[in-house]
């Protein structure tokens, strides 16, 4: 397998994108800001908060150990 970092080409191509179109920005998002508010609703926004930081967390750590 190659390196796992991130292309350049590629990255440069997804930022140039996101800037013709914010929109497809919002639209990618938008699952995370509606678990983020129905957790603030739910646990107020420190719990809210904890909780991000937790999956973050989580899926920094997945990513190291599992793939």
């Amino acid at each position: 397998m190659a390196g796992k970092g991130i292309d350049r080409s590629k990255a440069q191509s997804a930022l140039e994108v996101v800037r013709e179109n914010p929109a497809i920005s919002l639209v990618a998002a938008a699952p995370a800001i509606v678990i983020f508010g129905v957790a603030w609703w739910l646990l107020g926004f420190g719990g809210a908060l904890i909780l991000a930081i937790l999956v973050g967390v989580a899926v920094v750590a997945g990513k190291k150990f599992l793939g």
